[in-house]
């Protein structure tokens, strides 16, 4: 009841008599959709952890973060991230290596098949443009007064020797070098030196010979959180427990 300046009306609350739809066997009853929704939640989540877990596998390339406390060959530190890829790319590296140089080939009998004799032939041009600048170089370097004070018929003739020598020289420089390779050149070091160096090479190495792995697992997160969105669903419609939201969210992100 109300008083207006015209008289007094009386108000009635109407309650719509139309019944809303239910489910549930349980002491709590929520709407049909409220059902339906949980299992395409379920699979954008694990739809989006599987992508976020990918980029994390990835990038970024360099540590981001404060790094104030990290583990060697570990991607996390205390305040910050580096890709798992990246981040053990050194020891991916190493592995690698030392696979192929023990199982596969010998770096030894890979550079016995140089032909030294060839090597001084094919490399004899290329040191003839740079003979004259290296005499000149170290004589400088080491008697300047008497290499200014030489003619440069004299000088252009240190040249020839020189060259006609390389050639020799170079044969002999080459075959010394196969048979003691592994005490003039660390094979190893180098390689994992250049993988560490140029960690974004790897990372592409990686995404291009799985590219079709990484898209099935990008999207098989959508399919498997469906899946268990359904299971969840189904025990929810029985059991309405306040633990279950969380464990299942926790095994759609787990799987």
């Amino acid at each position: 009841w109300w008083t207006t300046g015209r008289g007094v009306i009386r108000a009635k609350q109407v309650v719509s008599s139309e019944p809303s739809m239910t489910m549930g066997f349980n002491e709590c009853e929520y709407e049909w959709w409220q059902f339906f929704i949980m299992p395409f939640i379920a699979g954008v989540v694990g739809w989006i952890t599987n992508v976020l877990a990918l980029e994390m596998t990835f990038r970024p390339i360099d540590f981001v973060g404060i790094e104030i406390f990290r583990l060697k060959d570990q991607p996390w530190g205390l305040f910050g991230w580096q890709g798992i890829i990246p981040c053990k790319a050194e020891k991916m590296a190493s592995t690698c290596f030392d696979l192929m140089t023990q199982k596969l080939l010998n770096v030894q009998d890979q550079f016995s098949r140089l032909d030294p004799k060839r090597f001084g032939e094919e490399m004899e041009g290329g040191v003839l443009l740079m003979i004259d600048s290296i005499i000149e170089e170290v004589a400088m370097e080491y008697m300047p007064q008497l290499w200014a004070e030489l003619p440069q018929e004299v000088r252009d003739e240190m040249v020839v020797v020189a060259d006609l020598s390389s050639a020799s020289f170079l044969t002999a420089f080459m075959a010394d070098m196969v048979e003691h390779i592994e005490d003039v050149v660390d094979i190893k070091e180098m390689t994992v030196s250049a993988c560490v160096r140029e960690r974004h090479l790897m990372v592409k190495v990686f995404k291009e010979c799985g590219e079709k792995e990484f898209s099935f697992i990008r999207y098989s997160g959508f399919y498997f959180g469906f899946a268990f969105g359904c299971i969840q669903m189904v025990i929810w419609f029985f059991y309405t427990g306040g633990w279950l939201l969380p464990i299942g969210g926790f095994l759609v992100g787990w799987c």
